[in-house]
């Protein structure tokens, strides 16, 4: 094979092309029996009718590549966000392999996490032997500061109780007493990689502010930013914030332990909110929010134990990032500083400059509940009209508030939202009703390869393009970065349509 040769070692993008490879495959094909050439494009075509998206919408028992993955994943980003803390998963070793890669292919930073290595035997007899070796374990190799504990569908399916093994975990010396081990269930079968964050968050906060309740409140404002995965947006808070003069606790600030600098040292834990603010968030003047549907539960705790105001602030585009800055002067009686209004001002002169290019675009776009919300006020800010928005992890409260949304404009007349369909739903809307932008996170690719729709990276996960999980979506920066992506995404498609010599390149301009 060609990769024998060291000197001449071969892309796979080329490799593959080689005579010996495509011998190989042709024989596999030949070995397993499959359909001719002809009947494989006979029915691709016939995929892309109004006859098969009928019968696409029609099915209940399948899903095809839903734009959603499980509760543990979101469980884990939400405990490295607290300072000295490893995430443990009571499973099997698969499921936390599988939410490091995920993780460490976005942020291109290692992640940690362990699990309780639960095999055969535990699925019968049940975890706890697995959690108190596991405990014992991760504690005095890794010496972190807090383990957060959360679950896979095994040890939810057999009944495995967190808290009871926990206590006995700890009777038995596999950590301390009064060592922090807050915990969550996190079932993969139900919910999604926001539930689980959110439960992670619950769990955490009810552990680490038990009995630190004080009289007076600490005059901080609490952050708390839900499913994130855009490291720029945190920064852009703390950023924000801290120009408003505001005294604030971010809780999970992950930014620093998925964005750390390379100067030749491995630090298990970087940064992350300390413990001790953590634990004096009960006394905070009150709580914002940066999503709902990532921190319901969360909430809800808040208001009803801390006995604290609590908010939602999506500061996605100029209004989005209006009501936040609104919102925290409202709460600390701060001004909003000079630097943001001119910040606003260069945001809103961006989109009067891209306006025409992007004013009556037809656009289709995926994810997550409140990622979906925020892009499409924005959207529609710019006179784009949504078209086909589809969101796995849908719910009843989260479509009238984004209908309600989409009923305060006309660019939002034609919108149809698709809760709980999934990404071949969305390939079936492409081909019956083409749109002229499609945004979404990398799995649209495939989308994108099918039905050539120009297509924006926004979301998570983003395996295939680098470095875009550094900039903010938040703020008025933010929107300049919304704004620079989905515009010149539209420009570049636009050269590649004006590009034959002759023929199309009458509009082929220099200026755009």
């Amino acid at each position: 094979m060609a990769q024998n040769n060291v000197d001449n070692i071969q892309d796979h993008a080329t490799l593959f092309h080689q005579n010996e490879y495509q011998e190989l495959f042709q024989a596999k094909k030949e070995f397993e029996g499959g359909h001719s050439p002809e009947e494989v494009a006979r029915i691709a075509e016939w995929t892309k009718t109004w006859e098969y998206r009928e019968k696409n919408f029609a099915r209940t028992a399948l899903t095809v590549n839903p734009a959603k993955a499980c509760q543990p994943l979101g469980a884990i980003l939400a405990a490295v966000g607290f300072e000295g803390t490893l995430p443990f998963v009571h499973g099997s070793q698969g499921c936390v392999a599988y939410f490091r890669t995920h993780f460490t292919r976005h942020f291109k930073e290692p992640f940690s996490a362990v699990s309780s290595s639960m095999t055969e035997d535990a699925a019968v007899f049940g975890g706890l032997n697995n959690m108190i070796d596991g405990l014992a374990n991760s504690y005095n190799l890794y010496k972190p500061k807090m383990i957060a504990l959360c679950t896979t569908c095994m040890a939810e399916v057999i009944g495995d109780d967190l808290g009871a093994f926990i206590k006995t975990s700890k009777e038995k010396g596999s950590v301390p007493e009064d060592f922090p081990v807050p915990f969550a269930h996190t079932p993969s079968f139900v919910g999604s990689h926001i539930t689980g964050y959110d439960n992670m968050m619950k769990g955490i906060l009810l552990n680490l502010t038990e009995g630190k309740k004080q009289a007076t409140t600490n005059g901080k404002i609490n952050f708390i930013p839900g499913f994130e995965t855009y490291i720029g947006n945190l920064r852009e808070v703390k950023r924000l914030a801290s120009l408003m003069g505001v005294n604030y606790t971010l809780l999970a600030d992950n930014s620093d332990y998925l964005d750390s600098p390379n100067d030749g040292e491995f630090r298990m834990y970087q940064g992350g909110t300390s413990l001790e603010d953590a634990a004096d968030s009960i006394n905070a003047e009150a709580t914002v929010a940066f999503q709902a549907y990532s921190t319901t539960k969360t909430r809800e705790y808040i208001e009803k134990e801390w006995k604290q105001t609590t908010s939602v602030s999506r500061p996605v585009g100029i209004r989005g990032t209006d009501e936040f800055l609104m919102k925290l002067s409202e709460l600390t009686g701060q001004p909003i500083p000079k630097e943001l209004e001119d910040e606003r001002g260069r945001a809103v002169d961006a989109l009067t400059d891209s306006q025409a290019w992007l004013h009556g675009k037809r656009v289709a776009l995926y994810g997550d509940p409140d990622l979906v919300i925020g892009l499409v006020q924005f959207l529609l800010e710019v006179g784009a009209e949504p078209v086909h928005i589809v969101v796995t992890n849908s719910n009843d409260v989260f479509e009238q508030e984004l209908q309600a949304i989409l009923d305060t404009s006309p660019f939002g007349s034609t919108a149809k939202i698709w809760g709980g369909k999934d990404l071949w739903h969305m390939r079936s809307l492409l081909f019956t009703e083409p749109v002229d932008l499609l945004i979404g996170n990398s799995y649209g690719k495939y989308l994108w390869r099918d039905t050539h729709t120009p297509f924006v990276r926004i979301g998570y996960p983003i395996f295939d393009r680098h470095h875009l999980h550094r900039y903010a979506t938040f703020g008025y920066q933010g929107a300049i970065n919304l704004l620079n992506w989905i515009v010149n995404t539209l420009l570049d498609e636009l050269d590649r349509n004006t590009i034959v010599s002759a023929k199309t390149d009458i509009s082929y301009d220099l200026i755009r």
